[in-house]
């Protein structure tokens, strides 16, 4: 991820018990906060076509079947490096856009960096994704061995045990460990949102995953039941906001699963702006787990250029 040159990775704050026992969320409020979002109309026109451009920028473009190939992977790469077909580039007067980065499993770190060549960053999920039910031992060595293979960021997932079980201080020690093993990798700590019941305990997830130094808080592995909503994201982004007011760190925040459309894309990209301001709109704080999504916003943009929508097979799949 290519930040500024003064930003500060998350160095970790230490567990404060105090604070995240006395976390507190409203449930009424944070659903008729996510209506707003959904109800409200939405940038048109040229402003919407910057938004999505946007929202292009900040796309984790991702394949994580059990049928993903070495060719498979190679075809996301190229389509992440031009995500827009050259004729909408050229109509839109843009230059130089690329996705934020490529996301696969360990096994696919190798095809993805002989296509990329450094180009862009290179996210490898780990810790026993999706689940986490292995040992510390195997979760720690998988994610030496990808750093080792190329991957520049970890995208691990938490126990969600210790969550359920209101053990803080396993979580905590459990991120920092994972944070240690990535060494100069960049790690997003996946919550796996879905399976943790309350949106209390997406709030303390949040906070203890932070004060351990996640450098992203991350909704869903897009394997659960739930993957990201506007509630769940609303209490991680307020999460967020109050870390950086105590401690001065910025903290990425990235919804997957889910989000296969522009419409979508843009209710996040708007809860971002609004609830933290106009710095989380860039790739090194704000990314969007994805697959699919970039062909919607295509079709879009395209419809913006000339008109007229397209089938998606006009669109090269990643």
């Amino acid at each position: 991820m290519t930040a500024p040159l003064d930003f500060k990775r998350n160095e970790a704050s230490g567990l404060d018990l105090g604070w995240v026992n006395q976390i507190k969320v409203n449930r009424n409020a944070a659903d008729r906060r996510a209506a707003s979002l959904a109800n409200r109309r939405t940038v048109k026109k040229e402003y919407q076509a910057a938004w999505l451009v946007q929202a292009i920028k900040c796309i984790d473009l991702t394949t994580l079947g059990g049928d993903d190939t070495p060719g498979r992977v190679e075809r996301l790469c190229r389509k992440a490096m031009r995500p827009l077909r050259a004729d909408l580039v050229e109509a839109l007067g843009i230059a130089n856009v690329t996705t934020g980065a490529v996301c696969v499993y360990h096994e696919m770190i190798a095809p993805a960096a002989h296509i990329l060549q450094g180009r862009l960053p290179i996210a490898a999920v780990s810790t026993a994704f999706p689940a986490g039910l292995s040992s510390m031992e195997t979760k720690l060595r998988e994610i030496e061995l990808s750093v080792a293979a190329g991957a520049t960021e970890i995208d691990i997932v938490i126990t969600r045990q210790h969550v359920l079980n209101g053990n803080w201080q396993s979580l905590y020690d459990e991120m920092q460990a994972y944070r240690a093993a990535c060494g100069d990798a960049h790690v997003k700590a996946i919550l796996a949102t879905g399976d943790l019941t309350t949106l209390e305990n997406v709030a303390k997830a949040s906070w203890v995953c932070m004060m351990a130094g996640s450098d992203f808080i991350k909704t869903s592995t897009g394997k659960e039941g739930v993957n990201a909503t506007i509630p769940v994201a609303l209490t991680m982004v307020r999460a967020i906001r109050e870390y950086h007011e105590q401690t001065g760190f910025q903290v990425g925040f990235k919804p997957a699963g889910g989000v296969s459309s522009a419409k979508s894309a843009l209710q996040y990209l708007t809860l971002m702006k609004e609830e933290l301001g106009r710095d989380w709109l860039e790739p090194h704080l704000f990314r969007i787990g994805a697959s699919s999504l970039l062909t919607d916003i295509e079709r879009q943009l395209e419809h913006y250029v000339t008109g007229s929508y397209s089938a998606n097979h006009r669109h090269a799949q990643p």
